[in-house]
């Protein structure tokens, strides 16, 4: 009897056979629920064998409720059980449940080790499917090509190298150390942990590589530096007699555009145009489209975009970038009017480009249409309106853009979506604003600084006349162990500059080279030009200018122009004036300065040559403008402007202060004469 079992065995699994292949084969639901219907009404309802392959069908189909009734009917149910069943909550996105059900199996075996690894590791649970891996090595399991490659996706989910370097080890020793796809997944591992020398060695030790793994290596390359050794990679593979598929040729692109290498990008295109294959393709459009609107090329990227036979969210986005770049802010807009669908990069990007040349209130503007469109927005959206706050120094609108800031529970901290530039903007816009306490706060509440929160507090300290506790701040900022940049020593200076500490400014002045290892640059000696100046220096000054690594420009002279005049020195003022004529004549400020230091020395001819020369080269005075903000209603004045619909009531007040004016200036006059008599009647 005992010796009968086998075979009667293997003869009921040959008759069942034909059903499992059904199973197997089901196309459909309809299909899969006919041949189950079949199984029941056959003698092999019950056996364990067929309701596995049944279980597999319906995962397969998706149908994780209908296999998990099946599974729960099996009579006697095996590893293979359970096994199916796992595989269905992987493949179906059940991690969890993959990992409850592999603690349920009373004996599991490889192949339920590798998959819930893989159950977990497809869905971002990478530390636990280490914590799997580690189990089945010390369970003495071997693994195999499956899990080796669930372990480095584990690894590059993780952002861990150090574990895919123990994998990596793992995989030498086993006879999968010269297998294609596992070196190409460690390659990928290695290109996804940021570690692109570990991937070249990998990729130069590989006795076979196949297109995957030079696309790994392009692409980890192009994501992680140095980008150029991108485009090398891409020209060697070609020489080896590889084609190029859509991965290989829009990571090329991307690296072309993070290059801005507009002359290699457009060879890429040439190849994608000469492919039936590649020429319609979507991902492919929007990387030409990237490219060229990165390079500074929005013509091309229009022409691309206007030939792609559908548009993507993803392309759209890309050329209002590029308009963005260009500031040509109008053409931007219309794309973004277009769009059909707008993506929270596409609002930030347009609310940027609006911020940055000059359309604040543009800016604001479209942040409140986002709200109004129940878009959530980012911490690059908050940052953008915050510049856009502080350069029209609006503190009301700021502020309420720091509510919604608070309401978003920005901590100002570095992580995987640092948010510490939130930060920066509010304390930067703060100071732009006046309002240096509550930028203090902003700053002192933060969880985490950068050079820039730094940079931001010294310079609006030296803005806003704060002198010492800018500097305060600067060596505060050293003792923190940040290291100062440019922009440091440029609010540094300024300070030094505005409360006219010259020693100081010149011991930091010298620091920089000395201590921090900064070159000085044009607008570091334009500082210096402006602390010397202001000082009456203006022989150090004219020294200092001689050494310059440079030539001076015209901020500088103007600046040294400033203090010519303040200082009364005519004849280095004619200097720094005859440097603005030529660097910049169609600027009427130098000829105006020159004119009022002619005039305050009483030289009438000299006045009278400066502005007939200006009037000559054409050169106009632009008129004077103020603005003044009441009630939510700002005012714009110009000089000789008559369109204020308020004006007589302007000119009547007007009348009354300079009558009151002139009244003091009789009663101060008179206040005069009486002390002098009185003084010398005592005498």
């Amino acid at each position: 009897m005992a010796r009968n079992h086998p075979h009667h065995f293997v003869s009921h699994l040959r008759a069942s056979a034909p059903l499992a292949d059904l199973l197997r084969s089901a196309p459909s639901l309809p299909a899969a629920r006919a041949a189950h219907a079949r199984a029941l009404k056959s003698p092999f309802a019950d056996e364990t064998f067929l309701l596995n392959t049944l279980v597999s069908a319906y995962a397969r189909l998706g149908r994780l409720a209908d296999a998990r009734r099946v599974f729960d009917g099996i009579p006697r149910p095996n590893t293979f059980s359970y096994n199916a069943l796992l595989s269905a909550h992987a493949r179906l996105g059940r991690p969890a449940d993959a990992r409850a059900l592999f603690d349920a199996i009373p004996d599991p075996d490889q192949c339920s080790y590798n998959a819930v690894i893989a159950a977990l590791a497809q869905h971002s649970r990478g530390a636990d499917a280490l914590l799997f891996v580690a189990a089945m090595h010390a369970d003495d399991f071997v693994l195999n090509a499956y899990s080796f490659a669930s372990a480095l996706s584990a690894c590059a989910v993780e952002k861990d190298p150090g574990a895919g370097m123990q994998v990596h080890a793992l995989v030498s020793k086993s006879p999968h150390g010269n297998d294609v796809y596992i070196g190409s997944a460690l390659l990928d591992m290695y290109a996804k942990c940021e570690c692109p020398e570990a991937a070249r060695s990998v990729f130069e030790a590989m006795p076979e590589r196949n297109i995957v793994s030079w696309n790994s290596l392009i692409t980890c390359y192009e994501q992680n530096g140095p980008v150029d050794k991108a485009l090398v990679l891409f020209v060697r593979m070609m020489e080896a007699g590889f084609v190029p598929d859509e991965v290989t040729l829009a990571s090329v692109m991307s690296a072309c555009a993070g290059l801005a290498a507009d002359r290699e990008g457009r060879q890429v295109h040439a190849r994608v145009l000469k492919s039936d294959r590649f020429r319609e393709d979507m991902v492919l459009s929007n990387a030409l489209v990237d490219m060229y609107a990165k390079c500074g090329r929005t013509w091309e990227a229009r022409c691309v975009f206007d030939r792609m036979p559908s548009k993507s969210v993803v392309s759209e986005t890309s050329l209002i970038t590029g308009y963005a770049r260009s500031a040509n802010v109008e053409d931007a807009q219309v794309v973004f009017s277009q769009m059909v669908e707008k993506n929270v990069i596409a609002w930030n990007v347009l609310i940027a480009a609006y911020a940055q040349n000059g359309e604040e209130e543009e800016a604001l503007r479209l942040f409140v249409r986002l709200k109004r469109e129940s878009v959530w927005p980012t911490h690059y959206t908050y940052g953008n309106v915050l510049n856009a706050c502080g350069n029209v120094a609006d503190l009301q609108l700021g502020q309420q853009a720091h509510v919604h800031v608070l309401k978003e529970g920005f901590r100002f901290d570095f992580g995987p979506e640092s948010d510490v530039f939130v930060g920066n903007s509010l304390v930067d816009m703060y100071l732009k604003a006046g309002s240096i306490e509550d930028g203090v706060k902003v700053f002192e509440r933060m969880a985490a600084r950068d050079n820039v929160s730094w940079n931001a507090m010294i310079v609006g300290h030296a803005q806003n006349g704060r002198a010492k506790d800018a500097l305060h701040l600067f060596e505060r900022m050293l003792c923190s162990k940040e290291n100062p940049d440019s922009v440091t020593m440029i609010g540094v200076l300024s300070a030094c500059g505005h409360s006219g500490l010259v020693e100081e400014g010149r011991r930091y002045f010298r620091s920089m080279s000395e201590d921090h290892g900064i070159t000085p640059s044009q607008d570091h000696y334009t500082c210096m030009i402006d602390l010397l100046g202001r000082a009456g220096h203006l022989k150090e000054v004219e020294e200092l200018i001689k050494e310059m690594p440079m030539e001076p420009d015209s901020v500088l002279w103007a600046s040294l122009l400033g203090s010519c005049r303040l200082h009364k020195n005519i004849e280095m003022g004619e200097w720094a004036a005859g440097k603005l004529f030529e660097l910049d004549p169609e600027n009427s400020g130098p000829y105006v300065l020159l004119s009022n230091m002619y005039a305050e020395l009483g030289k009438w001819a000299d006045v009278f040559r400066v502005r007939r020369s200006m009037k000559s080269r054409g050169v106009s005075k632009q008129p004077g403008c103020s603005w003044i903000e009441i009630g939510r209603q700002v005012s714009v004045f110009l000089a000789r402007d008559n369109g204020h619909p308020c004006r007589n009531e302007i000119h009547d007040t007007l009348r009354i202060i300079q009558m009151q004016m002139s009244r003091v200036s009789v009663d101060a006059e008179y206040a005069d004469c009486m002390v002098n008599y009185s003084s010398e009647t005592c005498i």
